[in-house]
This record gives structure tokens, sequence and C-alpha cells, in this order.
């Protein structure tokens, strides 16, 4: 069987990261690139030696042959070009968030329920071995009820973004929290399979245009305490995230797995198979996997978002009820 034949849509970081992949990967292979910019596309077309066909319009895109694209351009684009890209019969792998409005996250939920083509979102924290291990060992049960979460999330985020789409509030809708956040959001509700019911939250826009730092205090449903925040302007990239257990707290720290019990901790080992959004995709076209990242997990994602920027635009933070 020959690769699958794929248009790279947005040629920035993220294209550049899903090419590598489908490279290495072997069972699809980059067919096409475009960017508006298509200086950009060539350049990724040289870097990485594709051999590709650079479009030189989206009209261009739409008269290609290709089984399946992976978009990667900015939020607003999201909503015109997937359905496009299905109405061409192609198979799509599009980045977060998905859209940037309710509206039009529905109706590419609906596009997608209504097609027999493959859809999935580029939420990879679902394909890592620690936060699945997380997800196995919270869901079996065995550690007893979930009591409250603590989330902490740092990245070097604001220093990165100057001049680009990330740090315009009409593209990039809640800043950090909207863009890298959505990843933590929906990683919160895949480890759990809880969604945020309130929701107290306090913001700051630090040099950007777009907030920066974000803090969160609520509870997921089932009344389970959460502490969670966003700090886009760190120095560094990290993720701390505690499931404390009637039995067990079960714990990401530093990339790495513990669990505490009776006063003492100790590595927790994975018991999940590590893997990332392209090969996940390519499992999904190509046997019928399981779509580990399906459109709808947009929706929990799009709605906690939402309730956080309401409470952290109130000057009294009050409480906002989703």
């Amino acid at each position: 069987m020959r690769p699958l034949h794929i248009g790279i849509i947005g040629c920035g970081r993220m294209g550049r990261l899903h090419s590598q992949r489908l490279r290495e990967d072997g069972r699809g292979v980059v067919q096409l690139l475009f960017d508006q910019d298509a200086q950009a596309a060539q350049a990724l077309n040289v870097e990485l030696d594709l051999e590709a066909h650079i479009a030189p319009t989206w009209a261009d895109v739409l008269s290609a042959e290709l089984d399946a694209v992976i978009v990667c351009t900015p939020t607003t684009s999201h909503h015109d070009q997937v359905l496009a890209a299905l109405d061409r019969g192609w198979h799509v792998l599009c980045e977060k968030p998905l859209a940037e409005s309710k509206e039009r996250i529905e109706a590419l939920i609906a596009a997608a329920h209504a097609s027999p083509l493959r859809t999935m979102l580029g939420y990879q924290r679902r394909c890592w071995a620690t936060y699945r291990t997380l997800r196995k060992e919270l869901q079996s049960g065995r550690w007893g009820e979930l009591r409250a979460v603590t989330y902490h999330n740092v990245e070097r985020w604001e220093q990165t973004i100057a001049g680009t789409w990330r740090d315009d509030p009409a593209i990039n809708i809640g800043g950090f929290l909207g863009d890298a956040g959505s990843h933590k959001l929906d990683i919160l509700h895949f480890v759990t399979g809880r969604t945020l019911s309130q929701v107290q939250a306090r913001s700051s826009d630090s040099c950007s245009a777009v907030p920066i730092i974000t803090t969160v205090i609520g509870t997921l449903d089932g009344e389970i305490p959460l502490a969670l925040d966003f700090i886009g302007n760190a120095q560094y990239l990290g993720e701390d995230l505690h499931l404390h257990c009637a039995e067990a707290d079960l714990m990401l720290r530093d990339r790495k797995l513990w669990i505490a019990r009776a006063n003492n901790i100790e590595p927790l080992p994975l018991a999940a198979v590590e893997t990332n959004p392209v090969a996940a995709f390519l499992d999904l076209v190509l046997d019928g996997s399981e779509n580990i990242a399906p459109f709808d997990c947009a929706r929990p994602v799009w709605d906690a978002t939402m309730a956080i920027l309401a409470s952290a635009e109130t000057t009294s933070a009050g409480t906002h009820n989703r």
C-alpha cells in the first residue's frame, strides 16, 4: 500500500513538527505545503527535503489530489478549511483550538459526525504515556474517590509571540490560556473524566495584548475542588498535575509519575504506550483504531475557557456557573 498523500496547511512551528513526524513514520508523505506566506512553505520544503508541491493559493490546495490534510493555521481559519477539506473527501487532523467560537466548534463537530471521513484534534498530551497512565490509574478506582486536583502550568510563551497571531486577541481568544492552555484544560478533562462546574479566576496581560497569566480556583463535576494556574511568561516549560485520591496521591512532576501513600512517595510505572498525534491519526485512518481526540473534546475546553475568561473579566472575580 502506498503512503497516504497528505497536505500540510500552515507551515509554522506545528506544520514543521507534523511534517517531521510524517517523514519519521513513513505511512504518510507530505505531498503539498500551503501557507499564506509562500516563503514559509518553501523554506519548510527545503529544510526537511520534502519535495512537496507548494500551493500558491487555497484554490490550488483544493485542486490537489490528497488523502488527508493537517491543519496548522491560526484558529480563525480552521472552520472554513476543515469544512472545505471534508467536502473534498479528505481526512483531517486539526491543530487546537478547533475554532474561535462556540457556534463554529459545534458546526465542525456536527460535520465530523455526519462524515464517513476521519477527523481528529491535535491534543498531543492525550498521546503521552504519562497522562494515559494517570487516566488509567484514576479510572481503575483502586485508589478510591478523587478528592481534589491541583494543576500548575508554566511556559516561556509570552517571550515568543511578539508579532505573531498569538498576540492578537481577535484571533487568539484567551491568550496563553486559550492557546497552550487549551492542552491543559483538555488533559484535565481527559484524565479525570470531569468538566469544570464553577470557577473564580484572575488574569493579567503582562506586557502583551492577550492574557498571559491566569489563576483559577474552582470545582469539577462532583464538587471536586480544583486549583489551576497558567503562567505564560515563565522561564521554562513545566507541568505539575496532582490527583488527590482517598487512598493515594497520583502525581506528574517534571514529566515523571509518582504515587504517594502513607507519607511515602515512589515512582509510578508507566502503564500505557507513548504515541503522537500524527501516528494516532494514521492509526485511525489506516487501521480504524480508537480516535483518541475526536472533535467533540473541543466542547468542554471551550466551555471551561469561556467560564474562566468571564470570571477574570469581572472586577469582583465572582463565581460563574457554566
